[in-house]
């Protein structure tokens, strides 16, 4: 079918779509405002309006919660400094790097741990001084070693009961959530002042997920079918990420068999043929998948 984008043109045009309704990158004008991803959006935006020094934001791999970042970063006021730091890594010198770069601020490489920390502190200061605070953003978080939440838990020391000069969002997988419950990270437990959990969609949501997509991109919704909808949920679990994978390839295979509506047999189709990678987790095994949709929903084709 050529490279990827011209896959995408050929269904789109099909589809008379005017985008690609389940792209990968994270997009706000995409966002699904599921009651949970409502919740999660008013706890993230209370932690940073309440000045609360650290807000903890955890997820379900492809639950959503770089696109719920990047839906905040607009609403925040002119008073606010933002560092996004995504998949930070290394020890506590580079990840003090990382944050100077967030911030657009310049570094010298070869400094030491102690220069490093006292030049992010003249930003922070000099922020302070000009009416602004600075929110640190870590995406990714999980990826933090303990010695490197503890660096970041120790920036919250510039605060005072009357002046916030940083506060901290920490966004990540659920082991980010196991990981500051940890006995050793009890210091900065105490300042997680706003927290929340982002679970998978939920099977009620999933077709009006689906389609809320699908109309963003131009369509009108019917181009799938209720039980298409049904199987998709159930072939993914419900994570928003593998939902788009699996609809991409459907309306693939929709267009090469030139029908106009995604059915039950068409998601069948993709699944049987293998194109669908799902990881490790058995109960997203293709082949599993697939023999359970054989039997759920008649018609669909047999696995080869």
């Amino acid at each position: 079918m050529g490279n990827g984008m011209a896959r995408i043109k050929l269904y789109t045009d099909f589809f008379k779509f005017e985008d690609n309704p389940f792209t990968l990158v994270p997009d706000p004008e995409y966002l699904y405002w599921s009651p949970q991803h409502r919740e999660a959006f008013a706890i993230f935006e209370f932690g940073i309006m309440s000045l609360a020094p650290i807000t903890l934001l955890t997820g379900e791999i492809g639950a959503g919660k770089t696109t719920l970042i990047q839906a905040m970063l607009p609403k925040l006021d002119s008073d606010v400094t933002v560092g996004l730091v995504s998949n930070a890594q290394g020890d506590r010198g580079e990840l003090l790097q990382w944050i100077l770069y967030s911030l657009g601020e310049g570094f010298r490489a070869d400094a030491g741990h102690v220069q490093t920390f006292e030049r992010l502190q003249e930003v922070i200061l000099r922020e302070y001084a000009a009416g602004r605070r600075i929110v640190l953003i870590f995406d990714e978080a999980q990826n933090l070693s303990e010695d490197g939440l503890e660096e970041l838990r120790m920036l919250t020391n510039l605060n005072s009961r009357k002046d916030v000069l940083v506060q901290l969002v920490l966004v990540g997988q659920p082991e980010l959530r196991e990981m500051v419950n940890r006995p050793g990270m009890h210091q900065l437990l105490q300042r997680v002042a706003a927290s929340y959990h982002l679970k998978k969609l939920e099977k009620r949501y999933a077709a009006d997920y689906i389609r809320h997509r699908v109309r963003i991109a131009g369509g009108t919704g019917d181009e799938f079918s209720d039980c298409a909808c049904d199987a998709i949920y159930d072939a993914t679990k419900g994570v928003p990420r593998l939902v788009n994978q699996l609809c991409e390839f459907t309306l693939l295979y929709a267009w090469a068999g030139k029908v106009k509506r995604v059915d039950a047999s068409t998601v069948g189709d993709v699944l049987a043929d293998g194109v669908f990678f799902r990881g490790h987790d058995p109960d997203l095994d293709p082949s599993v998948a697939s023999l359970k949709l054989r039997t759920s929903y008649p018609g669909t084709s047999p696995v080869v």
